[in-house]
């Protein structure tokens, strides 16, 4: 019989995966990890904003747009950050932060056309700025006084999705839908592809994994997006999966790729790759994007608690927008001006948000009962019932 200690220490007396807490062996193993990436990480742009070429998933991109790239990351940061502190100043009840994600999202979200379908899950504000959802129809959800006010349909962009992983079935659906209908494998301008976005925590989700299967025996054109931002809230990414997250798919019997998360030329690059191969009938893809969450899960997480500070120190160095913005100054693609207008157009966009959050009125009482049910629900009417009654104890002010 084995003794205790060899059911609770892995391989070379590493601690067991469920120790409360993680060591400092644990977290430097995990952060040499996140610096390499892996002999199969796929890169365009270094850290160093040094353009490099792949032998399978290089781009051609012209100056005006990779200066368009740099601007949607620009202001899709701002974004983030202002509404960061309208949270901290009582002005949110929850923020979801991306900060250091900018380049996934971007380059992922641009990769998709006007006919492709994509599912979030509550951190995509990159995804929906490339979707044209504004962030005013954003910050509601987060104010509390709107579950989603766009149209799924219309922006080809789902509504979030607060449950880990519950997205992924959902999109799996949608997708299986693409093909049972024939909107795939035309290789024309009629094809149609799926993308859903989920982080690292959510691949420990039975729900993550079911969407797996379906999409696989069905051919789904579905690109499943991981965010592997190696932080699952408290818990690093290494004590979930005994192999990068990219290689789950192979298990599948679908192809799994890493990408530089914080390189937003190798993930439009991918992702456009990824898509057309769904659009064509070739089935569903793994994309792990390999980026790091540089800000805290939410705002009423405090990340100090479980991961080093020379981690997120170490991470500060592959900035994606950073690493853009050299490349463009370096090579003399941009104009010094160039960026005073990038930062003059964040500055207002930030004005704006704020704006429009303080100002933001209270939704009426009954709104939370409205577009529940297409057809008059007598359970629905009793609640509203009791919800005016519960109401009127407080003298009319509520």
């Amino acid at each position: 019989m084995s003794s205790p200690e060899r059911w609770t220490s892995g391989p070379a007396g590493a601690p067991a995966a469920t120790a409360a807490i993680p060591t400092t062996e644990q977290v430097i193993a995990g952060l040499r990890a996140t610096t390499e990436g892996g002999a199969d990480l796929v890169q365009l742009l270094t850290p160093e904003g040094e353009r490099v070429t792949h032998p399978d998933f290089d781009i051609d991109v012209t100056p005006e747009q990779l200066r368009a790239l740099y601007r949607d990351m620009v202001l899709v940061r701002r974004l983030d950050r202002e509404a960061n502190a309208l949270q901290r100043q009582g002005q949110l009840g929850l923020w979801v932060p991306l900060l250091g994600q900018e380049a996934a999202q971007v380059g992922a979200g641009r990769a998709l056309t006007d006919r492709d379908m994509a599912f979030p899950s509550y951190r995509e504000h990159g995804v929906a700025w490339c979707r044209g959802v504004p962030p005013t129809e954003l910050i509601p959800l987060f104010r509390c006084t709107d579950h989603g006010s766009w149209d799924p349909i219309a922006r080809k962009f789902g509504l979030y999705t607060i449950v880990i992983g519950n997205q992924v079935l959902n999109a799996t659906g949608y997708a299986m839908g693409q093909k049972f209908e024939g909107k795939v494998g035309a290789h024309d301008e009629t094809d149609e592809a799926t993308i859903v976005f989920f982080g690292d925590g959510a691949t420990s989700q039975g729900d993550v994994h079911e969407g797996f299967v379906w999409a696989s025996v069905y051919d789904a054109p579905l690109v499943f997006f991981c965010q592997n931002n190696q932080w699952a809230i408290s818990e690093p990414t290494e004590r979930q999966s005994r192999l990068p997250l990219y290689q789950r798919a192979r298990g599948y019997g679908f192809p799994g790729i890493r990408v530089d998360g914080n390189d937003v030329l190798a993930c439009l690059a991918v992702t456009r790759w990824a898509l057309r191969e769904c659009r064509h009938g070739n089935g569903p893809v793994l994309i792990e994007a390999f980026t790091y969450r540089m800000d805290a899960h939410t705002t009423s997480d405090d990340p100090t608690r479980y991961r080093l500070s020379d981690e997120l120190e170490a991470w500060k160095l592959k900035d994606p927008i950073e690493r853009v913005r050299v490349h463009l100054a370096r090579n003399g693609l941009a104009a010094p001006e160039f960026f005073d207008e990038i930062q003059a157009e964040s500055d207002a966009l930030a004005a704006e948000i704020r704006a429009y959050t303080v100002n933001l009125p209270d939704p009426e009482p009954d709104r939370i009962f409205a577009n529940v049910y297409a057809e008059p629900s007598p359970v629905l009417e009793a609640q509203r019932a009791e919800f005016h009654d519960y109401l009127a104890g407080f003298g009319g002010e509520h």
